[in-house]
């Protein structure tokens, strides 16, 4: 199963060699010493939040799933492999047949997650396991930090729309994936055609600067475009003075205008401006559209103003400072030497890099109002009280994807795993996780 069964028209390539040198050089180790079918358990967490984030948010499991299933060493990739003497001959005849067989569990997208949260647990042998590592954390830290600046933007927004304009401040690819991520954490549409075109996210887009200076007139230029998209259309009206685009466009389109885009100068004051101008004109339901460098911060100092829509973009695909979401993905759990049952091991070192043994289960106790209290990690039983409560879900049983689901059932997750938290958890200002992490169970290396 892959994103066509969805009916999205992309497929996922090979993503085999999107992984790190030394992931197949261990495994060519464990191979020669007869390790690499010892029963293994992965988990992806993170030691701490971003500096003055209160929630993390889970995004890019879709896509994780997308690459596990095509994690295939075709010949050319082996033919590769062969050449630069990266692993023998006894590896690649491993590798040749390669398909993921175990199991993975983990935080449904859109769900929030805190420090040490196991936000996915992956179970098989520890060669089919750990040729993942790096792909998973690629798609999980990139995704996740974009979609946590997504939501806190779409929280300093509330009810006014957001628009995913990014592409041009990243790589060609990773707009796509922050698009997705966005729509996750709560923008409402993306300028990305690629992006509407692989995920079906609602696009939108009229008409840059270069336009209007393509004409002799601005005039001219608002003609052209609402003769060819409609009166509907968004008008960007901060190519040369701000109050006679206005007027001209009004003049042009009628007080039908769909919308009048802003783009530079003092946002506020602007803002207030023009919503008493196309008033003034008639045009009392035109929309105002704002842009140019927009971060949470400036999108919540923007609260009184007359805005009706927000356009984010170095900021949102940058994950507005923070471009990654630090989680690392560890060996916790592991069969012993004798076919005894697993065993859990954990790192031990200095410097904040320690990590818990163990394999994980993960629970959110609530209060007494139905909000968010706590994280509780555990290893062994869970308690009664958690069985209800617990945050793991099973995504790949035996190597088959058992979760897929449509992309707006996770951006919903998030809108409901969000609300659930306690309220200082939307306050921009520097601050702890929002809730506390504890462990009900401590495995070794602690």
């Amino acid at each position: 199963m892959n994103t066509a069964d969805l009916g999205l028209p992309v497929d996922v390539p090979s993503t085999a060699l999107f992984t790190d040198q030394y992931e197949l050089t261990m495994l060519r180790a464990a191979l020669k010493a007869g390790t690499a079918g010892r029963r293994s358990v992965f988990e992806v967490f993170t030691r701490r939040l971003p500096d003055g984030r209160r929630y993390g948010v889970v995004a890019g499991t879709g896509r994780v799933l997308d690459a596990v299933e095509n994690f295939r060493f075709d010949a050319d990739v082996l033919r590769f492999l062969r050449e630069k003497d990266i692993v023998d001959e006894q590896t690649l005849d491993w590798l040749a047949g390669y398909r993921f067989s175990g199991d993975i569990w983990g935080y449904p997208e859109g769900e929030v997650y805190f420090p040490g949260s196991p936000i996915m647990r992956v179970e098989g042998t520890f060669g089919e396991c750990v040729l993942l590592e790096t792909v998973i954390l690629s798609i999980l830290n990139h995704d996740s930090a974009i979609a946590a600046a997504a939501s806190r933007m779409s929280s300093a927004a509330g009810d006014r729309p957001l628009i995913e304009m990014g592409a041009r401040r990243t790589h060609e690819l990773a707009a796509v994936a922050a698009a997705r991520s966005a729509y996750v954490g709560g923008f409402a549409t993306t300028s990305d055609l690629a992006a509407g075109f692989r995920y079906n996210i609602p696009t939108v887009g009229t008409s840059a600067h270069a336009f209007t200076l393509l004409h002799d007139k601005e005039r001219d230029a608002f003609r052209a475009q609402v003769d060819a998209l409609g009166r509907d259309t968004t008008l960007l009206v901060d190519t040369y003075d701000v109050a006679e685009a206005v007027r001209t466009a009004v003049e042009v389109a009628g007080p039908e205008l769909g919308a009048v885009r802003i783009d530079s100068g003092d946002l506020l004051l602007v803002a207030h401006r023009v919503r008493q101008q196309l008033d003034e004109l008639g045009a009392t339901r035109t929309k105002i559209v704002v842009t140019s460098d927009l971060d949470e911060y400036a999108i919540a100092s923007l609260a009184a103003a007359p805005v009706d829509a927000y356009g984010v973009g170095t900021q949102l695909v940058t994950g507005s400072g923070h471009p990654t979401a630090s989680m690392v993905y560890k060996l916790v759990a592991r069969e012993s030497g004798d076919g005894t049952p697993l065993v859990p091991v954990a790192k031990k070192s200095s410097g904040g890099k320690t990590s818990i043994g163990g394999r994980k289960w993960a629970a959110r106790r609530l209060d007494a109002d139905g909000h968010a209290e706590a994280e509780v990690i555990g290893t062994g039983p869970v308690p009664a009280d958690l069985a209800d409560r617990q945050l793991l879900v099973e995504l790949v049983r035996g190597g088959e994807v058992v979760a897929r689901e449509p992309l707006d059932a996770a951006r919903d997750r998030h809108a409901a795993a969000r609300a659930g938290l306690p309220l200082s958890a939307t306050q921009l200002s520097r601050g702890e996780p929002v809730i506390p992490t504890e462990y009900a169970h401590e495995g070794s290396g602690n």
